[in-house]
């Protein structure tokens, strides 16, 4: 089990983190092709589709999405 932050825009604030056990590998197989059509055609996304996708793609394995929060002392 890993934490990967996952960068698919210039906006750092645009990235996300999940926890998973999955490559690099196999998540770039899958998001790569989406952020791909986002760029050269008029298709939007937000990054619970790019979670939904992994799932879809590896169902039962562990995809969960970390909700970063901060306390500032």
């Amino acid at each position: 089990m890993k934490t990967i932050t996952i960068n698919t825009t210039a906006y750092e604030e645009e990235d996300f983190t999940i926890l998973t056990d999955l490559t690099h590998d196999e998540i770039s197989t899958v998001l790569k092709p989406i952020i791909e059509l986002e760029r050269t055609e008029d298709i939007e996304y937000i990054n619970e589709d790019l979670i939904s996708a992994l799932l879809e793609a590896y169902p039962g394995r562990i995809i969960q999405e970390l909700n970063n929060e901060y306390l500032q002392l």
